[in-house]
């Protein structure tokens, strides 16, 4: 008689959900209430930028300031939701609170009247979901085989970006039917966001990261008590030092579309298909780029995928006012946000002792978040001083000067790949 070694008795510990041939059923939910959320806030995050600087008739300082509100208000509170999450062993829960913050916030715009309460709002929103990206993350490297802990990422993360997708085209189907229909969005925020929050709160179990002893190659031992030093263990402080110095150059969508559509003159109600473009290329990428980030190395794809946003950087900044350059730098954002988003949170997870999974991948994260803050509000000033393309080819210029050298300060930190266990092997 003849047993699988997935169908192997377990003894002397909890089963995890971890599988060598599929991505688990956690990661998938986890996608999905990604994908509800996601329509809930890129439907408003797509018509802001124009909003701002077109309805209300503010300058782009006024915008960075609101979209480095929108990149870094949630800074903070990741490494606090990460911290709730390990320190208390339930990620389930922590995870909640932020969607459901979120979700009251979409109550809100509905109420709201003028730029102080939307921008406060917007706020609550950002904090909600720096509460929730830390243990979400975390419960889905707990799912996850960590030898395909980066295909797990890009399943997650396609779902999301398919709801990234669908809330800007959803946002044009509206202004496009209803010229001032931004209330009409407010409504289709919210409902979606209280889809996402049930899904979670009934389908998503609260995986327990401290009661899965994990030993593959690669990972720290399970069961350790929580301590911030975990944190700062060296490979994790070579990660956020380098993800920090780019995320300084990275100077957010907003602008790269406000530029698009300054140099092409798309009129209002085209301009949430600029997001639409940027999303269905990372659609497209993102389970691909992840698979390869788990060949090839994490830390690799995530400086290199850096230069596809250069690139970018140089479309935008472009005095030719080509579809093809339009095109070019939508597809380029999505390569970009394919090689960096799950990524990073996979690197830092895998890295990470057990005891602070969410933590690591919360402060990464924050650092990313507060960093790309400081280079949206820098980047208003440096538009409105030199002007589009000179402010564009400027940063594109810093970029690619910071990734050879970043490249150099990451090698070797990607964690031995554990060696292939043959599928349905078999023991007597």
């Amino acid at each position: 008689m003849y047993i699988t070694l997935r169908d192997r008795p377990k003894t002397g510990r909890q089963a995890t959900p971890r599988t060598k041939s599929r991505v688990s059923s956690v990661v998938v939910t986890l996608g999905v209430v990604s994908l509800m959320t996601d329509i809930s806030s890129e439907a408003v995050a797509a018509i802001l930028p124009l909003y701002v600087t077109a309805a209300l008739g503010l300058t782009t300082i006024a915008y960075g300031f609101i979209d480095g509100l929108m990149q870094g208000a949630s800074a903070l509170v990741r490494i606090a939701g990460g911290w709730a999450a390990d320190r208390g062993d339930h990620p389930k829960w922590v995870a909640l609170v932020g969607y459901g913050l979120s979700m009251v916030t979409r109550a809100g715009l509905l109420v709201a009247a003028g730029f102080a309460s939307i921008t406060a709002l917007v706020a609550i929103d950002r904090v909600g979901k720096g509460i929730r990206t830390a243990p979400r993350d975390a419960m889905i490297t707990a799912a996850s085989d960590p030898a395909h802990l980066g295909r797990s990422f890009g399943v997650h993360r396609t779902l999301d970006t398919i709801g990234a997708a669908l809330g800007p085209l959803l946002a044009f189907v509206i202004l496009w039917a209803i010229p001032d229909g931004y209330t009409t969005v407010f409504v289709l925020s919210l409902g979606c966001a209280v889809i996402g929050f049930a899904l979670l709160a009934l389908l998503v179990p609260d995986l327990r990261p401290r009661r899965r002893a994990a030993r593959e190659p690669g990972e720290h031992p399970a069961g350790r008590p929580f301590s911030w030093r975990s944190v700062a263990e060296p490979r994790l402080r070579r990660l956020l030092i380098v993800s920090g110095a780019l995320g300084l150059l990275t100077i957010g969508d907003g602008f790269v579309y406000l530029a698009l559509q300054s140099r092409d003159g798309f009129a209002t109600q085209w301009f949430p298909l600029l997001y639409v473009g940027t999303n269905v290329a990372y659609l497209a990428l993102a389970i691909p780029v992840g698979r390869l980030s788990d060949r090839v190395g994490r830390a690799r794809v995530l400086v290199l995928g850096h230069l596809a946003l250069l690139a970018a950087y140089l479309c935008a900044g472009s005095a030719t006012g080509m579809a093809g350059l339009t095109i070019a730098a939508l597809v380029l954002l999505g390569v970009f946000y394919a090689a960096t988003d799950g990524v990073l949170a996979a690197l830092a997870g895998q890295l990470a002792d057990t005891s602070v999974r969410a933590a690591a991948i919360g402060t990464a994260q924050t650092v990313v978040a507060v960093t790309r803050m400081i280079a949206a509000a820098a980047f208003g000033v440096l538009w409105y001083a030199l002007g589009r393309s000179t402010a564009m080819l400027l940063v594109a210029a810093l970029l690619a000067a910071a990734v050879p050298v970043c490249f150099l300060a990451l090698r070797g930190l990607d964690p031995p790949r554990p060696a292939p266990e043959p599928e349905g092997g078999a023991l007597a």
